[in-house]
């Protein structure tokens, strides 16, 4: 199966749309900073003629099938093995002072969800692994075997909105000392067992939290997202637009928080007047963030937690626009 029929890209005529005025100006360049299989980059593409894309991924196995994907569009393509915090060497590399827009769709791909022995599906056996880079350091069962109770437990619930996040972290330190992890199935079990079972009858299966602040661990996501989106917001041309897609309120609130200051003047409330070259720099696209519609949740059930929040870049810094 070739990468086009394995991924349905998540709203995708909504993100195209919210892009467009942007890249379809003369010369633009579009960055999609989390490339996954291309299924966005491969719409930008097609449906604009003459942009320029720089695809960013963290993990050589999606840049491969994606770059398979993109055959066609050799010519207009550069993809780059990074993580997207490091958008501004990428553009430094490749002598590109600014970018038209900018998509992030967050959290793990549909490849390393499907692909079992990633071990990012709680519902498959697989070593415990979850780097979206292969190279990385640190795995999860590193995380599991050596992490003290207390940091298991803040990282459940900072990371996974956890409940019993310490009952799980204390079984884990139990349960690893007589024989460490290594398979996902025996902390999926354990984690079952670790919630009550009242609290097992809603929320889907009772492991996903924990899988989840695990893999945002393990990748150092939520920093790593912290210091991107200001990156990014910096790196827009005048009247670039940026897209940001999470699947969880920790990512969506970061993006929230990083578009609100653009939004607004950077002088005191009470001047009578706000200086030129003194207004907000961005204005939001979307009030709040936008979720998928049901229809596109019933074909493709991966968008079902989607969030979209995009911004338009409206002035230079210190300029007029």
């Amino acid at each position: 199966m070739d990468a086009a029929e394995r991924h349905v890209p998540v709203m995708l005529e909504r993100v195209v749309a919210l892009l467009a005025p942007a890249l379809a100006r003369p010369g633009a360049v579009v960055v999609d900073a989390t490339l996954g299989l291309g299924g966005h980059s491969e719409a930008f593409l097609r449906q604009f003629p003459e942009v320029r894309l720089i695809g960013l991924d963290r993990d050589p196995a999606a840049l491969r099938l994606a770059g398979e994907r993109l055959a066609r569009y050799a010519e207009r393509i550069t993809l780059v093995h990074a993580v997207y915090d490091e958008l501004p060497r990428v553009l430094e590399d490749l002598d590109v002072p600014a970018v038209d827009g900018i998509l992030f769709d967050l959290g793990v791909s549909s490849m390393q969800l499907d692909e079992a022995d990633r071990g990012f599906a709680y519902a498959q056996d697989a070593p415990l692994d979850m780097r979206m880079d292969s190279t990385g350091p640190t795995t999860a069962a590193d995380i599991l075997n050596t992490y003290s109770a207390a940091d298991l437990a803040r990282i459940l619930f900072q990371y996974g909105e956890e409940k019993f996040a310490r009952r799980i972290a204390d079984r884990i330190v139990r349960e690893r000392e007589t024989e460490p992890f290594t398979n996902s199935a025996r902390l999926s079990e354990l984690v079952r067992n670790a919630i009550p079972q009242a609290a097992r009858r809603t929320g889907g299966h009772p492991a996903k939290r924990t899988f989840q602040a695990l893999r945002i661990e393990v990748n150092g996501e939520l920093d790593v997202l912290r210091r991107a989106l200001p990156a990014a917001l910096d790196a827009l041309a005048l009247h670039g637009r940026i897209v940001v897609m999470s699947y969880h309120s920790l990512e969506d609130r970061i993006t929230k928080q990083a578009f609100a200051p653009g939004t607004k003047s950077d002088v005191p409330d009470d001047l009578p007047v706000i200086p030129a070259g003194h207004e907000p720099y961005l204005k939001l696209l979307i009030r709040g963030a936008e979720r998928p519609t049901e229809e596109e949740v019933a074909v493709n059930p991966r968008a079902a937690s989607a969030r979209v929040r995009a911004a338009e870049r409206i002035r230079e810094r210190g300029l007029v626009a």
